[in-house]
């Protein structure tokens, strides 16, 4: 198994000295280098990228702008020579985060990281779509089907799931983000429902077994499009 990868970097010597890493890799395989994020972002959005070599100081988008952007995200490794942004990179879900210059026992170890959380999303897949989430300092594969409900719990949100609830250090739009289109809704500033979870609802409530989610007003109409389309 190899992972889909690309380069960006607006920084030429920076580009080749990565893109031989990544060539010279048995567990990569090279689908383009980029100096700038908008070509980036045209290249992930046609073709299959598993992770990203990704610079943050570039010219009219830095890296974390291309990110935003994206609708789905690809695995991330930072590179960049400020540790500053460690703790952003964090926040982004980051698998890690490289320090130039890179060195090739250090970016192996990277790749070795990538290579297992692949893994861990696409294994078994007969037993249903998951994703991957981080709690207590440990990443843990889901089913979506299990989710129930996402729940803003401060600077943390609260995955609900049938066994258990896991407690994520996420935004509710930076989560939103991580969960597949069409099966989710947001319906409230603090909550995020499962739609085939949703057991029946009224102007405002969306009810889940024995839990009633609250509705901000008028998500009764979007709700029905949104099980009608689901």
């Amino acid at each position: 198994m190899k992972l889909n990868s690309i380069v960006v970097d607006d920084s030429a010597i920076q580009r080749i000295t990565i893109t031989k890493l990544v060539n010279e890799s048995t567990l990569l395989n090279l689908v383009g280098d980029f100096s700038n994020a908008l070509e980036a972002k045209n290249c992930i959005n046609n073709n299959r990228i598993d992770l990203i070599f990704l610079d943050i100081e570039m010219p009219l988008i830095n890296g974390f702008d291309l990110l935003d952007g994206l609708k789905t995200k690809p695995q991330i490794i930072i590179i960049t020579s400020k540790a500053d942004y460690a703790v952003k990179a964090f926040e982004y879900e980051a698998t890690d985060f490289l320090q130039k210059p890179i060195h090739r026992e250090r970016f192996n170890k990277a790749i070795k990281k990538a290579v297992e959380l692949h893994s861990l999303r696409y294994d078994n897949e007969e037993h249903g779509e998951s994703i991957i989430i981080k709690s207590n300092l440990k990443k843990l594969k889901v089913l979506i089907n299990k989710i129930k409900w996402i729940e803003a719990y401060g600077d943390y949100i609260k995955v609900v799931t049938d066994e258990e609830s896991h407690l994520v250090l996420s935004t509710m739009k930076g989560f939103e983000k991580e969960l597949p289109t069409g099966k989710f809704i947001r319906v409230h500033k603090s909550y995020i429902v499962n739609l085939d979870r949703v057991e029946k609802f009224n102007s405002k409530f969306a009810e889940i077994g024995n839990t009633k989610i609250p509705l901000s007003r008028n998500k009764k109409e979007e709700i029905v499009k949104a099980i009608e389309n689901a």
